[in-house]
């Protein structure tokens, strides 16, 4: 039975590392099969200015970037794109390109995500409630196309004492030195 069960775990612990390796690793929510929706559905009263339909949004982005920015998915920590990045530059939402974050505001949170103490400004993401897995969360969205970006929390450093943990997924990264000639 010790045998067993040590077999178990090794096997369950395999299957997780192979499973955070993946590129494609986005835990997945499912709004029709669950009675309790993991998710929020976005308000319907509430409109963001850059639209598009379903099949317009999934000819446009990745899958991974589909299942995350438009059906509020979360990528495995640790194993994304910017989580580790340390370069200067801005975060913009994959979806619609609008500005999000500035490298002068990400830190190390320990999360295993990407983590910023504030936005651009304040206008860039909207807030929506987040019921899922039993408690109640802040969803942060991009405010011009309501993708999903990542939660908000009250446990990071000063002065804002904020932690936007965002999916690396839900965003592309603009080096500084590329700025310049983008905005030309």
């Amino acid at each position: 039975m010790k045998t067993l069960a040590i077999f178990v775990s090794i096997a369950l612990a395999g299957l997780f590392l192979i499973t955070a390796h993946s590129d494609e690793a986005v835990i997945e929510h499912n709004h029709t099969d669950n009675i309790m929706a993991t998710q929020t559905q976005p308000d319907p009263d509430k409109k963001y200015p850059y639209q598009k339909t379903e099949a317009e949004w999934k000819e446009i982005l990745t899958a991974k970037e589909f299942k995350i920015l438009r059906g509020k998915g979360t990528e495995a920590p640790w194993f994304n794109e910017y989580n580790d990045n340390k370069e200067e530059g801005l975060y913009v939402c994959a979806g619609c390109g609008q500005k999000l974050y500035s490298s002068e505001h990400k830190y190390n949170s320990r999360s295993g995500w990407p983590s910023f103490w504030k936005p651009l400004a304040d206008s860039l993401v909207a807030e929506e409630v987040d019921k899922s897995y039993f408690m109640t969360r802040t969803e942060i969205v991009c405010s011009n196309c309501g993708g999903h970006l990542g939660h908000v929390f009250d446990d990071g450093p000063e002065p804002t004492g904020l932690r936007y943990c965002m999916n690396s997924a839900a965003m592309d990264f603009i080096p500084k030195n590329e700025l310049a000639s983008k905005e030309q």
